[in-house]
């Protein structure tokens, strides 16, 4: 249903710094790369290697993220597809590495279903983030 989804950034190389490590836990990669210091429309995209970009980057000024026009409101946030539960504890301890915020360790989710395994981070401009898998253990 969706082709690619868009987020503001202040910081584009660090957020790039941010997702690069958080995402390739999962198997996700940086497909292409639009990096100019101290110029403007600067962006990142974020896939499948090989593919086309699900999640792009775009720098936008900092101003505009703290008036909360881009800032998406509550009970908002991406969850990624994890390979494994393994997967989703590196993406979460990743995360943390990179100045991204705690916002629910790994672990099974039983009031989401029996087999949900996830975690939940925010990126450094306050992106809600997580990661999941909803296989059995033996098989993620």
């Amino acid at each position: 249903m969706l082709h690619h989804i868009s987020l503001g950034v202040t910081d584009l190389a660090r957020a790039a710094a941010f997702y690069d490590a958080a995402l390739a836990p999962l198997g996700y990669v940086r497909v292409w790369s639009d990096i100019r210091p101290g110029e403007g429309d600067q962006a990142v995209g974020y896939g499948l290697p090989g593919g086309g970009d699900k999640l792009a980057l775009k720098q936008v000024k900092a101003e505009v993220l703290k008036a909360g026009s881009l800032v998406p409101g509550a009970g908002y946030h991406f969850a990624f597809t994890a390979p494994s539960r393994a997967a989703v504890d590196a993406f979460h301890k990743a995360a943390l590495s990179q100045g991204g915020g705690d916002n629910g360790a790994p672990g099974l989710r039983p009031s989401y279903g029996d087999h949900y395994y996830a975690a939940f981070v925010t990126d450094p401009d306050g992106n809600r983030l997580e990661a999941v898998i909803t296989l059995p253990a033996r098989e993620g």
